[in-house]
This record gives C-alpha cells, structure tokens and sequence, in this order.
C-alpha cells in the first residue's frame, strides 16, 4: 500500500506539472497582448504599459515568466490584475460561498439518483422505469440555463419572493433566525438546479449497473436458491453494483469550479465559478492560472482518493 501511494502521488505531481506548463502556454499564446488589459482606456499610456510589464515580468521570456508565476503562487504573493489584490485570498472568500451550493448539491443528486435508478432496475420496463427514463432524458437534453430562467421567472411572478443573491437586500438588521431562512432560500434554488443534470445521469448509470449485476451467475443462483427478491435485490446484486460508484466519490471534487460556473452566473452567487467567468471576462491572467491550477489540484486529488477507495473496497485489486 505504501509503495502504491507513493508511485501514484509521484505520478500525480508529474501530471500537475505538465498541466501547469501547458495551461500557462495556452493562456499565453492566446491572441492579444496580456499588458493591453484595457486598450480603449485613454488614461492607460504607453508608459503605464511598460510599467505594467515590468511589475509582473511581461517583457521576459515565457519560461522566466513561468517561474516567477508559479513561485509567486505557491508563496501566495499573486496579485489580481484587476484590482490588485492576493488572488489566494480572493479564492478563499469565493471558495467559503461556493462550498454550500456544492454540499447541498451533491447530497441532493446523489440521495435521489440512487433509488430512482435501482427502482427503476428492479422494475425494468415498467410504467416507473419508462417514466424515469423520459424525466432523465429531458432533464439531459434541455440546458440548465433555461430551467434556471424559467424557474426564477415562476417564483418571482407567482411567489413573489427574491432569489438572486446570497442574500435579500435589508436583511442585515433583522433577526438572526430570519437571516438563517433567507440564506437557506436562497441557496435552495440554484442546488437543486445544480443538481438536476447530474440526478438525470447518474440514476442510468446507476439502473445499468444495476442491470448488469442482476445477470450475473450468483444474482441467478441466489434466485434458484428461493431467496426473498429484497435479499437477491439489495444484499446479493445492490452491495456489487455499488463498487463503481465508491470511486466517483473522490471525482466530484473537481464540481467545486466546472459545475457551477452557469448557476452562479444566473443566480449572482459570489462563487468560484462566477469568478472565473468574471477574471475570463476581464482577462485576468493570474485568476485564470491559479482557478485552472486548482481545478487540476482537486482532480489529482479525486483520482488519488478513487484509486484509494477502490483498492480498500474490492480485495480483487492487486496495487
């Protein structure tokens, strides 16, 4: 076990480095000048340009600007084009907004998917399992963006109540427990909006595993034997069919940025993923490397705990 943590976690690092040497070429080969943050401003001289380029190593080869970027990074002394400021910080603050769209998200996707999908094995080709599968298959087909609209023009029209935000304006005086609800309202909406794309997926994933477990030899010979159908069902066919999934626990990390990028963009939550829009917007070179180096960061490190999981939960797993 030792021997197999330390080749994945050399493997790991070895990865990161090539992801960051090819995101920051990307970044840099993109067209337009990384000084020119604000061409049309006519307060923006040719000088402050150069001083610009000076004060964060442009007018230095692309290696060289690497290593200083990355040793900046890793030192937190990055500053934010657009304001100046340390982008770990910023993240920070971002990252403590962003988490509870992602907890509730995630418990809501994965306590739902799992019934619906073993359900709807167990009762294959029934009025259930044909009208989960139509469900899932429009909650896939149609985009997030326009459940979001359509939903926040319902609550707004018929309820009458706010859902842009962290938060309604003028709450900041009232009583603690009323700031709680309010907080909690407004982050019901975009979970579950988060959530409807990935309940939509994983319950198919989770009816095929289900499928494909019930065909093998022992769900057969556990039949025969005259088991009850709940025994051959949960503890016979359930308990092997789960094993995938034990590994997709540690690849819902990289969520934290990638899936909330469109939710907290219609909603106006101060996330991560509105951020990286927002520095994409703005050209904000060091927000974009360090947002991109974290996303590699946290899918490293799902791997490296699906790798883990994997081997503990099936002994047939020779590291």
């Amino acid at each position: 076990m030792i021997a197999f943590i330390g080749r994945s976690v050399i493997q790991k690092i070895v990865t990161l480095f090539f992801v960051s040497v090819v995101s920051f070429a990307i970044i840099h080969i993109a067209p337009g000048e990384p000084s020119q943050v604000d061409p049309l401003n006519p307060k923006f001289t040719p000088e402050m340009v150069e001083r610009f380029r000076q004060a964060f190593h442009l007018d230095r080869p692309l290696y060289v600007q690497y290593g200083f970027f990355y040793r900046d990074l890793l030192s937190g002394r990055t500053l934010s084009w657009k304001d100046n400021q340390p982008v770990l910080h910023k993240i920070g603050e971002r990252f403590l907004n962003s988490l509870p769209l992602f907890i509730v998200g995630t418990l809501i996707t994965w306590t739902i998917s799992f019934p619906v999908g073993i359900r709807s094995a167990i009762f294959r080709g029934g009025g259930y399992d044909r009208s989960a599968t139509f469900i899932s298959y429009v909650l896939i087909s149609i985009p997030g963006f326009f459940f979001a609209y359509m939903l926040i023009i319902f609550v707004v029209s018929q309820l009458h109540v706010p859902v842009i935000g962290m938060q309604t304006f003028g709450m900041t005086g009232t009583a603690w427990w009323f700031r709680v609800n309010d907080r909690l309202w407004h982050m019901l909406l975009p979970s579950i909006l988060g959530a409807t794309g990935g309940i939509a997926v994983l319950s198919r994933y989770v009816r095929s595993q289900m499928l494909e477990v019930e065909s093998q030899d022992y769900v057969r010979t556990a039949r025969a034997k005259g088991l009850p159908w709940e025994m051959v069902h949960y503890k016979h066919a359930l308990r092997n069919a789960l094993l995938p999934f034990v590994t997709m626990f540690g690849l819902i990390l990289p969520g934290l940025i990638g899936g909330s990028v469109i939710i907290e963009s219609i909603f106006s939550w101060p996330g991560l993923g509105r951020m990286a829009y927002e520095a994409i917007l703005a050209r904000d070179y060091p927000v974009i490397l360090t947002i991109n180096f974290i996303a590699a960061v946290l899918v490293l490190i799902g791997t490296f705990v699906s790798d883990i999981l994997y081997v503990i939960v099936d002994p047939r797993i020779r590291l």
